[in-house]
């Protein structure tokens, strides 16, 4: 009996081994989730990098089960976003799932649903969810991977690198983090941070509806009304970006310069925010800053009106010089809450008329400021507030840093009580008036004379300029001197025609603005239209960058870089005179959404193609060898056909027969562009320009420019994306979306992408040449090489010499036209 049964026992046992086995390795797979793929309690999800882990928990000294999300490598558990805070599990059958309707939720056992991503617009059914590097939970498309939802947008009660809080004055919209309600309950506590949206910016804790901690005015770096905060561990640590369009305001930070340093801030629910950081590997927390750093003189208002605190005293609080508490009896029990009051009221204030002859003295004495120094800055948005009261509040002294300057308005009878030296300054100031008087007589008539003899040099400087560009060599060292020689094709055009040409420089006739100056459409007489780029007085390219750009563009011909029709020089005016590209530039189609969708694959493989000449002709085949040294899509223009032009040689320098680097001590360029031996050891070659058309080329394939990656996005540039995604075997998610189905050419723009990674390879050596890039591009060299990492996948920037700053930190990098004047 017991035999027949043993077949059975044995099949059930492997059944169950099997379920388990299944179990595990479904478990272990969940990389994401889907409308498939879900995790149930007590599964997990963790994120590329395993910094952090999404799944189910409960706080301590609690049985409720939440969703959240938690350090993966800490052993302490620490909890950084939580999804149903406020209607939690009572047990574990929990599920978080892709609903039918494309949001995530999580559901309990009766398949209640507990929270949802709650997003109304979702068209498309089939989304998927991840979670990042960064910690941040994603709701994208499955398509696409457009990011639908994400929790950096609804925080809990922490911040994280990247995440930003701030609003829209526009919309009403706020992004606030909000304290948990008690230490083992994570619903919605009483406490919130967020940015006030002022003019100036500045962080503010709010107990319900009251203000309990403010960091005083954001000053382009800091908030001034932190305690040390410009100490060297805050310094670029802290991102405020704008957008007028919207009229929002945003803050994130990020300033470890360790990536194996996990920090965060987090408000707990007494309304304490506190900065924590810990080493990779670490057991802990270690706390290095928090808003209770100054005890009770950070809480909002502790001294009242006028009245300023300083935590080193006893009592804490006392009145501004010049005044005196409100309720004295209430001041000398500790309840400062009354403020204090002017001594003295100032003289502005009042209105009644005298006619005593010691009043009418008194009169006279006009109010004046006393400076106190080392003080946070008042509550400026108090004032606004309640501006009848023109009072001061939440002042506090500061040391040793983080502080200002604060200057009170007092009656001059109080000013002398802290100033005796006053009535002496006064005297001083008579004589400084006259002394200042007499010296700017002098000075208006040395400037006169210095005028006229300016006006003779002008006319005598326009002449020689014209002798110049007519007899000046592009490259002084250059063996062929006399090469340009009285041109005849270089044409000198009058400021009246081209005032007459552009509509005397109308705001109609602009076409764009940039460091340089302005560049406006005109039309000359014989219907001839025209570019003319105008310098402004105080442009960044100078005299000899100007003879360069006339004279390099006046010696070379081919159909894919512009032509020049002649210049100006006269007054202080340098004008160029291009012909008239209808389509501008490059970057005005490729980096515009609406625009971007009219460059099929076919024409911006043209462009490709076009611009790739122009660099060959400029490097090998053209009687001048000219490194560009400033390539990037906003130098690329395009004529009526969309045909590539490459323009702005204003920094372009010319090599000799033999020469085949050069170096120099002041970088110009455009970083984003610039490879990475020129801009930071001041090397350039060939091999410069290549790596900037390398970024050309992957910014036409990807639509994207290379610093179009934010501080909430896994990588820092389109270099280090398009390497991950060719790493990974999924370049074809680096293809422009906006590129229609039928217009796409793998194998063609496969190519495109391989060749435009050997171009931004770290080394110069390893960089293909230009004529070999084109043979790439064109299929003549079947088989490509491997390419190596490129250059510029992380951003970091070293210290300034004889600076006590960190080695390095994280920093964005900005389109941005370094203009210093290279030595030729």
């Amino acid at each position: 009996m017991k035999k027949a049964h043993l077949p059975f026992f044995i099949s059930s046992l492997i059944t169950l081994l099997l379920l388990i086995t299944f179990h595990n390795c479904s478990a272990q797979k969940n990389t994401s989730i889907t409308t498939t793929q879900y995790i149930t309690d007590p599964q997990t999800l963790t994120s590329s990098g395993e910094i952090y882990k999404l799944g189910f928990f409960s706080p301590a000294n609690s049985t409720n089960r939440y969703v959240g999300i938690w350090y993966n490598k800490i052993p302490i558990q620490t909890i950084v976003w939580v999804a149903n805070r406020d209607n939690p599990l009572k047990d574990s059958s929990g599920v978080l799932r892709i609903a039918n309707n494309g949001n995530l939720v999580v559901l309990d056992g009766r398949g209640v649903v507990l929270w949802t991503t709650n997003v109304s617009s979702i068209t498309v059914k089939n989304s998927t969810s991840e979670l990042l590097h960064s910690g941040n939970l994603v709701l994208q498309q499955a398509s696409d991977r457009s990011i639908i939802w994400q929790s950096f947008e609804h925080p809990t009660d922490t911040i994280l690198p990247t995440m930003m809080i701030g609003g829209s004055r526009r919309t009403g919209k706020k992004q606030q983090i909000t304290s948990w309600k008690g230490e083992s309950d994570p619903s919605t506590g009483s406490f919130s941070v967020g940015l006030e949206l002022n003019e100036i910016p500045q962080i503010v804790i709010w107990n319900g509806r009251q203000r309990f901690w403010r960091s005083g005015p954001w000053n382009g770096r800091i908030f001034i009304g932190v305690n040390n905060m410009d100490s060297l561990n805050y310094l670029d640590g802290f991102y405020l970006t704008r957008n007028a369009q919207e009229d929002s305001v945003h803050l994130s930070f990020m300033f470890a310069d360790n990536s194996s340093i996990m920090s965060r801030f987090v408000l707990d629910h007494h309304g304490v925010i506190f900065e924590q950081d810990s080493k990779e590997g670490g057991n802990g927390w270690l706390q290095t800053w928090s808003t209770k750093d100054n005890g009770e003189c950070d809480v909002y208002g502790k001294c009242g009106l006028f009245g300023s605190c300083n935590k080193l005293n006893s009592p804490i609080c006392s009145c501004l010089r010049g005044f005196k508490p409100k309720y004295e009896d209430e001041w000398s029990k500790g309840n400062w809450s009354g403020g204090c009051v002017r001594k003295t009221e100032l003289r502005c204030g009042n209105s009644t008329t005298s006619t005593s002859s010691s009043n009418s003295n008194s009169s006279n004495e006009a109010d004046w400021f006393l400076k106190l120094e080392m003080m946070k800055v008042p509550d400026f948005a108090y004032w606004l507030a309640v501006p009848d009261t023109n009072g001061l509040l939440d002042i506090q002294n500061f040391t040793p840093a983080g502080w200002v300057d604060l200057h009170i308005r007092l009656a001059r009878s109080e000013l002398a009580k802290y100033n005796p030296n006053h009535d002496q300054k006064k005297n001083l100031k008579v004589i400084i008036i006259i002394t200042v008087l007499v010296g700017t007589f002098t000075i208006t008539v040395c400037t006169y004379f210095f005028w006229r003899w300016m006006a003779k040099q002008r006319g005598k400087q326009k002449k020689d300029m014209e002798i110049s560009l007519k007899t000046h060599n592009v490259n002084e060292e250059s063996p062929d001197q006399n090469m340009l020689g009285d041109n005849p094709d270089l044409k000198i055009i009058t400021f009246k025609e081209l005032a007459s040409a552009t509509d005397n420089f109308s705001e109609a006739n602009l076409l764009g603005q940039g460091g340089f100056g302005s560049v406006y459409k005109g039309k000359f007489m014989d219907g001839q239209e025209i570019a003319v780029k105008r310098l402004s007085k105080g442009s960044v390219q100078g005299l000899e960058e100007f003879k360069t750009e006339v004279l390099v563009i006046l010696k070379l011909q081919h159909r894919n870089l512009v032509r020049l029709l002649g210049c100006c020089i006269e007054r202080e005016e340098k004008m160029l005179i291009y012909e008239y590209m209808p389509n501008r530039s490059l970057d005005a189609f490729l980096f515009d959404l609406s625009q971007r969708a009219l460059l099929d694959w076919k024409k911006r493989f043209q462009i490709i193609e076009g611009i790739s000449r122009g660099i060959l002709y400029l490097h090998r085949d053209s009687r001048l060898r000219v490194i560009h040294r400033d390539l990037k899509a906003s130098n690329i223009l395009l004529d009526e056909e969309l045909n590539p032009k490459i323009s702005d040689f204003g920094i372009a320098r010319i090599f000799e027969g033999n020469e085949l680097e050069a170096n120099t001590t002041r970088v110009v360029g455009t970083y984003g562009y610039m490879s990475p031996e020129y801009a930071m050891d001041g090397l350039f070659s060939e091999k410069s320009d290549v790596f900037s058309f390398g970024v050309l080329l992957l910014e036409i394939v990807s639509g994207r420019r290379n610093t179009s990656f934010y501080n909430h996005e896994l990588y820092l540039s389109l270099l280090g994306y398009a390497w991950e995604l060719w790493n990974g075997d999924k370049k074809q998610l680096l293809i422009d979306p906006t590129l229609l189905p039928e217009q796409i050419f793998e194998e063609e723009i496969f190519r495109c992408i391989h060749v435009g990674l050997l171009c931004v390879q770290e080394f110069a050596n390893d960089r293909p040449t230009m004529r070999t890039t084109l043979s790439m591009l064109i299929s003549e060299i079947p088989t490509l090489p491997t390419p190596k990492q490129p250059a510029f996948t992380e951003r970091q920037v070293s210290p300034q010499p004889n600076s006590s700053q960190r080695s390095q930190k994280s920093c964005s990098v900005n389109n941005v036209t370094i203009t210093d004047v290279d030595g030729r």
